[in-house]
């Protein structure tokens, strides 16, 4: 697998005036942790870390003076608009290390029994697995060409890379055809009740208003 490098600086400033203050020269506050060494904070290029995040890249050979973590990016934080990196934490570990990481579900294709009163459901949108760091994959690719209504795919029927193992339930559904549910009649009005009512209220506050007697 080919090595993505990120290289980082150490961070001097706390708060958010500082991440603030870095965001606005085009960098990224970051923290590194685990593999019992000590949390260290550093900053990195926006534009590095964008290309990074936009090839769907998880982990990387993160470069801090000299010295190179084999890092996982376990978590971004975004901005309420969801534009703006605003801060990133990597975990540290070895390349031959196995670690438990959440992958996203890609569905591929558009299956034969979809049609008019038919909807997919797909009750699991990521998937937990175990895999060697340097093994993670970008998405597990479910292929539903051939789902027919009232089938279901489930996490036991899976095709996994090599050495990817999912530790959710085996019988959990991944994605199924359901038929749709017909929409609730709106219950008919009872004569006399809400029909009459209404304008009389409306009635008596117009009457009100323009001074006129009820």
């Amino acid at each position: 697998m080919e090595t993505v490098i990120l290289t980082a600086q150490p961070r001097e400033g706390r708060g958010k005036r500082a991440a603030a203050q870095l965001r606005k020269q085009g960098l990224v506050p970051a923290i590194v942790y685990g593999h019992k060494e000590e949390p260290a904070a550093v900053t990195l290029p926006q534009a590095d870390l964008e290309r990074v995040l936009r090839h769907h890249v998880r982990v990387v050979d993160l470069q801090t003076n000299g010295h190179t973590d084999t890092a996982l990016i376990r978590e971004v934080q975004y901005d309420h608009l969801g534009k703006e990196i605003l801060h990133v934490d990597f975990e540290r570990h070895s390349k031959d290390e196995r670690i438990h990481v959440e992958v996203p579900i890609e569905l591929r294709g558009t299956p034969t029994g979809i049609g008019a009163g038919v909807v997919l459901d797909q009750p699991l949108h990521s998937l937990e697995v175990e895999c060697l760091v340097i093994a993670v994959p970008e998405s597990i690719r479910v292929r539903i060409e051939g789902l027919q209504l009232g089938h279901a795919i489930h996490v036991k029927e899976l095709q996994l890379p090599e050495g990817v193992i999912a530790l959710a339930d085996p019988d959990a559904v991944v994605v199924q055809l359901k038929a749709a549910l017909p929409e609730p009649e709106a219950a008919p009005a009872e004569p006399g009740v809400a029909g009459a009512a209404e304008p009389e209220i409306v009635g008596r506050r117009v009457a009100k208003e323009e001074g006129e007697a009820e």
